[in-house]
């Protein structure tokens, strides 16, 4: 059974993807309610593709699949957390281990404390 969940713009839910073994994040994506069912039903991470209007098995072409550990959601039901073994190198379709890799440089940014 799943919890009343809080889907928003277009029914969809940002999702946060964390490596189980390292706790890194390593790429945020959307689901709606099918790709989440999707999820559950296979152990593999589904998502929304907002830019093509379908659904996506992360890694249906890489093969780097994301195998479901633990699925978290937060305080307002309104983002979800899950934990995954990532399997194949890249989470991101860049080619990078994350999509996380690039920083803002806090000096240049002239940020204050």
């Amino acid at each position: 059974m799943l919890p009343e969940l809080k889907y928003k713009d277009n029914d969809l839910i940002p999702t946060i993807i964390q490596d189980v073994k390292n706790n890194d994040v390593l790429m945020l994506a959307y689901m709606n309610e099918l790709s989440l069912r999707k999820t559950l039903e296979t152990g593999r991470t589904h998502f929304w593709s907002r830019s093509r209007g379908k659904l996506w098995m992360k890694g249906e072409t890489s093969g780097n699949v994301q195998i479901v550990k633990e699925i978290l959601y937060d305080c307002d039901e309104d983002t979800l957390l899950i934990r995954v073994e990532q399997v194949g190198g890249c989470a991101c379709h860049t080619g990078s281990r994350t999509c996380f890799y690039r920083s803002i440089d806090l000096a240049e940014a002239d940020i204050k404390e």
